[in-house]
């Protein structure tokens, strides 16, 4: 069996950024991280052996420095620490900055800000975190959101922008789709989603027309690698998310001449490696 390796794939500056901050932090001072710094579990698991606390909410950090991480804090929770006495450290991608900045910038047009993304996602929630209304869209059945608004108000300027991570198809798609039904508004859309992403969702339409099944290696909390597998699966090729050689099953590659190896944005190098490794003597 033959392993194919995408063009794009591994780790993101925004992450190699954020895991080289926290470990320069964490060897000079005790350091508390809100929240899981990316969503990799081997690159938690080092975080930790590396000595850093982590805390789900601002309540049980309980060292002078803390650390946000690489999915973007809204400005209110950052003068929240900042009151507390806290001394706060920023590791949020440039690329999220980015969409926070163009959330912003929409709102001062006075446009409705509308987020295609997931609203449980810790990246959207730092996005909404500074605004006082938002609509969060997730898919196309979600639109209806805006109906209550947009039924009073049918011209009403809104303003778009996603999740770095989403597919740019389907937010594409979102997109037209809000035009369509609310033909009156002024809709404005400002492409959010990170290159990384893009080049990653490009490269694995060209893997799998090669391949017989894809492999992507991420975590599970990993928007962008789920949104690898499903759309390898959308593409019609079996598709399977694993994060590392340890979860892979050999009776996934019966009769597989060709695999397709891919990862997510914040996969270590090593994990990837090992996969492939593992897929090689299979």
């Amino acid at each position: 069996m033959r392993v194919r390796v995408a063009d794009h794939f591994g780790m993101c500056f925004g992450v190699r950024d954020a895991i080289e901050l926290a470990l320069d932090l964490t060897g000079r001072q005790p350091i508390t991280i809100l929240g899981d710094l990316v969503h990799n579990p081997d690159v938690v698991a080092e975080i930790d052996a590396a000595g850093a606390a982590r805390a789900r909410d601002r309540e049980d950090v309980h060292t002078t420095a803390v650390l946000l991480t690489a999915h973007g804090t809204s400005d209110r929770v950052k003068l929240e620490l900042r009151r507390q006495g806290h001394e706060v450290h920023d590791a949020t991608c440039p690329l999220v900055t980015r969409a926070h900045l163009a959330a912003k910038r929409l709102v001062a047009e006075g446009r409705h800000p509308v987020v295609v993304g997931q609203a449980g996602h810790v990246e959207v929630r730092g996005l909404v975190g500074d605004l006082d209304e938002y609509t969060i869209v997730a898919d196309k059945s979600e639109i209806e959101k805006l109906d209550a608004r947009l039924l009073h108000e049918p011209r009403a300027r809104l303003g778009i922008v996603a999740q770095t991570t989403q597919p740019l198809e389907r937010v594409q798609d979102i997109v037209a789709a809000i035009r369509r039904r609310f033909p009156e508004a002024d809709v404005r859309f400002i492409d959010t989603v990170c290159q990384p992403t893009k080049d990653r969702q490009q490269s694995l339409r060209d893997l799998v027309r090669d391949s017989d099944v894809v492999v992507v290696v991420g975590g599970s909390e990993s928007n962008n690698s789920r949104k690898l597998a499903e759309l390898a699966q959308q593409l019609g090729r079996p598709a399977h998310l694993v994060a590392g050689s340890s979860e892979l099953r050999p009776e996934w590659f019966a009769d597989c001449r060709v695999v397709g190896l891919t990862a997510g944005t914040s996969t270590p190098d090593r994990v990837i490696d090992e996969v492939k490794a593992w897929l090689e003597v299979l």
